[in-house]
């Protein structure tokens, strides 16, 4: 009696003092997801007109302004990598949010300068003789800096707003309130989506309207309110110690087994055992790495302990099977890229646009940049149908519980992807031909009389394809890595961007390249109508079948998931305890 009463008088005592903290819980959140959601406005709101922007400008060809934005989309999606490691061994979740959230600033001020300072941009092209003068190379140092300091600063937070919003939910123990987290997780990736609504949107519509000047300063203005926002709360924050970096792990396990290489591997060898961890032996596959975590003289090359005197020439059991999951992976994250790259083709989609009737009633017309809207809105009616009404429904038809498992949800993303591309390929051989029908060719900025809704079935089934492959990518790459790579697993998907951006920069060059031997008009011509933008994206078609014949080839090798092994064990219990 007397223990339980001291048990609920602790309980009394603890209490108040998690809800009296001076530091952390749901009042943070506001601040949090504002400096998010309003940074994501301001950048994303700059990406779907900026291909314009150059081409207007700054006079670049298509294919220029198209690398400009792939090496600004690799570097975007690369750095939030970076920026997790150095705040999560270094400085610390807090100083990178607020270093990103001042750079991004700075970058998003020194973009708008190029449109108030007339000597930023070259004069305008003469029409009397259509001669335009060359971009000098403090313009495109102005500009070229703007766009990295935007990358580094959307790296910055990226990189550690989601983190940093579960560190204020976690209690003293160490613990997080499930259901607190839970609700901040839904409210975070739905600010996320409402962002990106605003941004090719209002964002974009107010660019259209009211010129780079007024809409690149709706950027900055955006963007230092989600640095107030962040900055505001900062007494309330609660800031977590940079810890070690995971990525010297698996480096430890290569030195480890390249000092070993000398050993031999036989039923005799004794492994290095993580402390409380139920793997005893390695696994058969990659066998090479195994001699990483071979004792051979446990005097030596253990402590009292039972730990490696020299971590970088014995590693565990747990550290070994944690690089081979990476490896593993490689091959099937390898297949998204050609959908990432099909899906950055938003600058060529976005000059469809233009040249086409965006009128949709009396005097309302659909920017060019904001059709992008309609593959976001497939990617959330998707989502939102998925869980609540197809795999309900499917079950009810089935009369068992139905499940479409990741790798099935990632290869019909790639099958959507390359039916994107047939049809984005027809669209623009019927625009072509009405271009040169009508006589328009010869000019870049004829308007051809075709509805620009001919442009929704691409970007509706392009939604659905990074609906279903990057969730999907997500979803597997956290469920097959160890707990301990969590935070890896989820920036895979990035980098998988990041390197797409790259490809798709060198397949466009090829392929430029290629085309336009022999004087010949290029297929990515800066006139449109002159160029075979069709035959392009035949291409990326034809690509995207490959690769989705290498993507079941890629799930052969890999084998069963995490998942369906336990499933099958469990299966494989319950059928004994039947005998």
């Amino acid at each position: 009696m007397e223990s339980s009463s001291v048990d609920e008088k602790k309980d009394t005592i603890k209490e108040p003092l998690l809800k009296t903290s001076p530091r952390g819980g749901v009042r943070t959140m506001p601040f949090i997801i504002a400096n998010g959601m309003l940074e994501r406005v301001a950048s994303f709101g700059l990406t779907p007109n900026m291909t314009l922007y150059l081409m207007r400008q700054y006079h670049m060809e298509m294919t220029a302004a198209s690398n400009v934005l792939f090496y600004w989309s690799a570097a975007t999606n690369f750095l939030p990598i970076l920026g997790a490691i150095i705040a999560d061994s270094y400085v610390g979740r807090f100083h990178m949010i607020g270093f990103g959230s001042v750079v991004s600033l700075l970058g998003m001020i020194l973009l708008w300068l190029t449109t108030m300072i007339p000597q930023a941009t070259p004069p305008p092209c003469m029409e009397s003789n259509n001669s335009c003068d060359s971009t000098t190379s403090f313009q495109l140092l102005l500009l070229f800096t703007s766009f990295a300091l935007i990358s580094t600063g959307a790296g910055g937070i990226r990189s550690s707003s989601l983190a940093f919003g579960a560190d204020q939910l976690e209690k003293g123990d160490g613990c997080k309130s499930v259901g607190v987290s839970g609700r901040y997780l839904s409210w975070y990736y739905a600010s996320y989506t409402f962002s990106v609504l605003i941004a090719l949107t209002c964002m974009v519509y107010i660019q259209e309207n009211m010129g780079w000047q007024f809409g690149f300063g709706v950027s900055v203005v955006v963007m230092l309110f989600a640095a107030l926002s962040f900055f505001l709360a900062t007494p309330f924050y609660v800031k977590v110690k940079a810890k070690a970096s995971l990525l010297t792990e698996p480096i430890k396990v290569i030195v480890s087994s390249y000092k070993n290489s000398a050993l031999k591997l036989n039923s005799t060898n004794m492994f290095l055992q993580k402390n409380g961890s139920a793997l005893v032996f390695p696994s058969e596959k990659m066998r090479f790495l195994n001699k990483a975590c071979i004792i051979r003289d446990p005097q030596k090359d253990l402590t009292a302990d039972g730990r490696a005197k020299d971590p970088w020439s014995l590693c565990t059991v747990d550290q070994v099977e944690d690089l081979k999951a990476i490896l593993k992976v490689i091959p099937i994250w390898s297949t998204g890229m050609v959908t990432f790259i099909n899906i950055s083709q938003n600058s060529f989609s976005i000059l469809q646009a233009s040249s086409m009737n965006r009128r949709i009633t009396g005097n309302f017309e659909i920017p060019a940049g904001s059709f992008g809207i309609f593959a976001v809105s497939s990617l959330i009616l998707w989502v939102a149908l998925y869980d609540q009404v197809l795999l309900p429904l499917a079950s009810r038809i089935k009369g068992k519980p139905v499940y479409v498992n990741a790798r099935q949800r990632m290869g019909t993303g790639i099958f959507l992807s390359s039916l994107c591309m047939i049809v984005t390929a027809a669209v623009e051989y019927i625009r072509r031909s009405l271009a040169i029908k009508q006589g328009v060719s010869d000019d870049p900025e004829a308007m051809v009389d075709m509805s620009a809704l001919w442009l929704l079935p691409q970007y509706c089934l392009m939604g659905l394809a990074e609906g279903l492959n990057a969730i999907a990518q997500n979803e597997f790459y956290i469920s097959e890595f160890p707990r301990s790579m969590s935070s890896m697993a989820s920036n895979l998907s990035g980098a998988g961007m990041s390197v797409a951006s790259l490809l798709a920069s060198f397949l466009m060059n090829s392929i430029d390249d290629l085309t336009k031997k022999g004087g010949q008009e290029s297929w990515i011509s800066t006139n449109i109508n002159k160029g075979h933008y069709d035959y392009y994206f035949c291409v990326l078609a034809g690509l995207s079948m490959v690769n989705m014949l290498y993507f079941l080839i890629c799930c052969w090798a890999y084998g069963p998931c995490r998942a369906e092994e336990g499933k099958a064990s469990d299966e494989e219990v319950e059928s004994d305890e039947q005998v």
